[in-house]
């Protein structure tokens, strides 16, 4: 497997420490190692390498400004294509390199599910930012999971609650169909639970169409589509699948105002080769869109790729995935400086002092705006019962040319979401033999 270091540092001093660090004489490693697992090839590598760029840009920017309270950043890839046996192989080479592993971002769900079982003997945290196991949840089980900003089960939740609103009240979603076409893969498949419970609910059906790997022959499910005429379409797809289905939509006379995507089924791959054929084409925003002009993305203009250290091209600063990169790697950097406040500002923090700062995040409104992000998102709080915190989300619509939010926020109905994650939880912990912990254990 062949390793992709985006940077280390800037300067020869800090590549020379980064040796260092990896000798066992040394007592603290004086950098705190975040390992990448992106995948920049294959049929999803148009889709992944803007979120690599900004996870790996954010990174620099925070070196930049001095690191996280002094202590640098040293970031290392290892590219996965999107594999979860590759992405496997990589958590295992990376995981001890440098000191030891702050956190990992598996960046996919097979690869996320692959090693929830794994993360607790190794002690390393998992951010899962609005993708992986919608049931991690719940921290007393999913220990080391950490799903902020929002899970599937949230995003299918939102998109029922709009289009309900649409139609003039949930009650009038009975009788409706809904069809989600989408990947056939544990991503793909996360949602299904969540929209058949709302279906029981208010009366609509849920027509399900899985899509083969990668996603480029689509034509016997959208004549499915046009056979069935669904009210609504719901797509859960990732890279060449995106662009394909909406192609297909376009085909058969689909309309785009009537389709929604997942978070990961809208970002501009998805639409340029379609352009003004995906005109109207909604996504769930989850706590984030499309951002030029936002204060952080100023900031990584002006302080990385100012400087010629950009990771990728100047132009996809700001734009959706980019910022979804940009968001998970500050997740991740807050975490280690919620850490510090507690086992000592300025030090290097292990995975499991990470775990602990994760898990007691408080990212208000001021704090956001301090951090660059104040008009990208809402606040973050999470906790040892709640390791993904506020479940807040928009929808943003394609008008031919870009992306803009076409709605308000909404909130996913945690009396319908707690239910569900604390039914799942405690079959997961069942069938591991798994021991919630306790409030005590917790702060401990």
């Amino acid at each position: 497997m062949k390793f992709r270091s985006v940077f280390i540092s800037a300067t020869i001093a800090a590549a020379t420490s980064a040796v260092l660090i990896a000798s066992p004489a040394l007592a603290q490693p004086k950098e705190q190692f975040f390992p990448g697992l992106p995948y920049r090839t294959g049929p999803y590598g148009p889709n992944g390498t803007p979120w690599a760029n900004g996870y790996a840009d954010y990174l620099k920017l925070i070196n930049a400004k001095g690191g996280i309270n002094g202590v640098k950043i040293l970031y290392e890839e290892c590219e996965t294509g999107y594999d979860t046996a590759r992405g496997v192989e990589c958590y295992e080479r990376l995981k001890g390199k440098h000191g030891g592993a702050t956190l990992f971002q598996p960046l996919s769900t097979g690869i996320t599910f692959a090693l929830t079982d794994k993360a607790p003997n190794d002690k390393i945290p998992l951010i899962t930012a609005g993708y992986g196991r919608s049931e991690s949840q719940d921290g007393t089980v999913f220990g080391w999971n950490f799903p902020l900003a929002g899970t599937y089960w949230v995003a299918a939740d939102v998109l029922v609650q709009h289009i309900g609103k649409k139609e003039g009240g949930l009650d009038k979603l009975k009788g409706k169909k809904i069809a989600l076409v989408y990947h056939d893969s544990p991503y793909g498949k996360e949602p299904i639970v969540l929209l058949q419970e709302r279906g029981k609910f208010h009366g609509f059906d849920v027509q399900l169409l899985p899509v083969t790997h990668p996603g480029v022959e689509q034509k016997a499910t959208w004549l499915q589509i046009r056979q069935s005429r669904p009210d609504y379409v719901f797509l859960w797809g990732w890279g060449v699948m995106n662009s394909v289905a909406l192609k297909e939509a376009v085909a058969t006379g689909y309309p785009r105002e009537k389709m929604y995507g997942v978070w990961w089924s809208s970002a501009e791959p998805d639409v340029k080769d379609v352009g003004e054929g995906a005109k109207g084409y909604n996504g769930v925003a989850m706590q984030h869109g499309a951002h030029p002009n936002a204060k952080v993305t100023k900031e990584i203009l002006d302080l990385v790729h100012g400087k010629g250290q950009g990771t990728g091209p100047k132009e996809e600063v700001g734009s959706v995935l980019y910022m979804r990169g940009a968001l998970s790697a500050m997740l991740g950097v807050e975490g280690v400086r919620r850490a510090q406040e507690r086992y000592g500002k300025g030090k290097w923090m292990t995975g499991e002092q990470t775990r602990w700062g994760l898990e007691n995040l408080s990212l208000d409104q001021k704090k956001l705006e301090t951090l660059g992000f104040g008009e990208v998102m809402r606040p973050v709080s999470t906790s040892c019962s709640d390791h993904m915190g506020p479940a807040w989300a928009r929808i943003h619509t394609w008008d031919g040319a870009k992306w803009n939010f076409s709605s308000d926020w909404y909130q996913a109905d945690e009396a319908i979401l707690k239910p569900m994650v604390k039914s799942a939880a405690a079959k997961y912990a069942a069938e591991k033999k798994i021991t919630p912990r306790t409030p005590a254990q917790c702060q401990s």
